[in-house]
């Protein structure tokens, strides 16, 4: 799914789906301070209008899920639980800017065609690894 939407939107307004990696190419200089910040107000408002959605179809089941909020699962301390989020969050946000690097692009013409497949599939792995102990969110997104 993330291979989708990165693939799909990376011609419209650069692909940015998730708030951390918006922050990290914002930190690096790829993006501007504006054009940060309103990705990440959209980026908010999305998921916000994503829940509403959630909640239309099935109110009981969003109720009985907290609405979807993670926590830190039975077994695990919140300190392990921040720590697998925060590698977490490292892990996809490195993903992105190694695939989308331009002096890689210029080396390796396929790079940008193929740049969503590393990224879905670092979101892919991600959650596998931390699933279990928060249900991971890599920065809400």
């Amino acid at each position: 799914m993330i291979f989708a939407l990165v693939y799909c939107t990376a011609g419209i307004f650069g692909g940015h789906i998730n708030p951390a990696v918006t922050f990290g190419l914002f930190l690096a200089k790829k993006l501007s301070l504006t054009r940060a910040v309103f990705y990440m107000v959209m980026q908010c408002l999305g998921a916000i209008c994503g829940a509403g959605v959630g909640k239309g179809f099935s109110k009981t089941l969003y109720q009985t899920k907290g609405g979807g909020a993670n926590v830190v699962n039975l077994g695990y301390t919140k300190g392990s639980g921040l720590g697998a989020e925060i590698v977490g969050t490292f892990v996809l946000v490195y993903t992105v800017f190694s695939a989308t690097d331009a002096k890689r692009s210029a080396r390796d013409l396929h790079v940008p065609l193929l740049a969503p497949l590393p990224i879905g599939f670092a979101v892919f792995l991600v959650h596998l690894a931390t699933i279990p102990i928060t249900g991971f969110s890599a920065a809400a997104s």
